[in-house]
């Protein structure tokens, strides 16, 4: 398998550092939802963490042991523009070597089940 050439980039900025604390501490209803099985190695022992910084961007939920990034999007990711600008966020994402898994808010009122066995399927699969 060959992989890709990653670029190197800052982990928490400091300049984010009020941004980022300030998203963790008013989290949205479904970002609490989901952090509430994911906090603590719950998710088959991969720790996560949330409103990590990684360059320009503050990603949801971060595992730094698959470097994989799961993002949860509400009605306004719906829109052309937001959903451009999040592609380019991911591929700016990917060039560094992050997997990226998005979600909106409904999948995890509706199947949280669902979301937490894509969540540890693509871990596993990443893992080995």
């Amino acid at each position: 398998m060959v992989e890709k050439m990653m670029k190197k980039h800052k982990i928490n900025p400091k300049k984010q550092k009020t941004v980022r604390k300030l998203l963790r501490n008013y989290p949205t209803p479904w970002e609490q939802k989901l952090w509430n099985q994911l906090k603590g190695k719950q998710l088959d022992g991969f720790k996560f963490r949330r409103q990590q910084g990684i360059e320009n961007n503050v990603v949801d939920f971060y595992c730094p042991e698959v470097k994989l990034i799961v993002e949860l999007d509400g009605s306004g990711h719906l829109s052309a523009i937001a959903n451009k600008a999040d592609q380019e966020r991911d591929e700016a994402l990917n060039t560094f070597g992050y997997h990226i898994l998005r979600f909106y808010n409904n999948e995890v009122d509706k199947n949280l089940d669902g979301v937490l066995n894509i969540i540890s399927d693509k871990c596993k699969e990443l893992r080995d």
